[in-house]
């Protein structure tokens, strides 16, 4: 009995941890989705987002890697038939500890020939708060010309901030290929991609 439960232990620490799933919502309007087609899209980073940066470069890459593969082509935002800006947040949340690291418990009993008193002493061995990264992907296609959104998603996901899949570089391609999941989507709908 104790071997299968060593062996079991074993496989779950050598195994790697499963990233948390991606919680995605689209919105379009039929009009707008005829609009968009297939035709030419460049990736660009929403106002407000340093273009420059190794970490918006490496979402840039991501979305366009989905559009291509979606059959999309890619231009300069001058030349394209819509423009798709990409805009990140990620936000690290702290949960503060519940109890403290030790408790200690009294405990009487009396009753005819038996009685006694009991101390019971406990240690959380939980570690500290716990911090997880929570990031969103948001992404939203124009058309170059009007300037109107034809097509906007976002998707969530929640990590453990010491996880690989909260990194960046796992982070990316994994948000954006579950916003894309299904392109277009339903409209409104939010959905769940493992």
């Amino acid at each position: 009995m104790r071997a299968r439960l060593f062996l079991a232990a074993l496989v779950l620490a050598a195994s790697p941890a499963l990233a948390a799933p991606v919680e995605v919502t689209r919105f379009h309007t039929p009009d707008s989705i005829t609009t968009l087609g297939r035709n030419t899209v460049a990736v660009v980073a929403a106002p407000g987002t340093d273009p420059n940066s190794l970490e918006t470069r490496t979402w840039l890459q991501a979305v366009e890697a989905e559009l291509a593969a979606l059959k999309f082509g890619t231009a300069t935002p001058g030349a394209a038939d819509a423009v798709a800006e990409v805009r990140v947040e990620r936000e690290v949340q702290r949960t503060e500890r519940q109890r403290g690291p030790v408790s200690v418990g009294v405990g009487g009993a009396t009753g005819g020939w038996n009685s006694g008193v009991g101390l019971g002493l406990g240690f959380n061995l939980g570690g500290g708060p716990k911090a997880r990264v929570h990031t969103r992907l948001v992404v939203t296609i124009r058309s170059r010309t009007t300037g109107l959104s034809l097509w906007e998603g976002r998707a969530d996901n929640i990590e453990n901030e010491k996880a690989k899949a909260a990194s960046v570089d796992q982070a990316a391609p994994r948000l954006a290929h579950a916003l894309f999941s299904g392109f277009p989507g339903t409209s409104g709908a939010t959905i769940t991609v493992k």
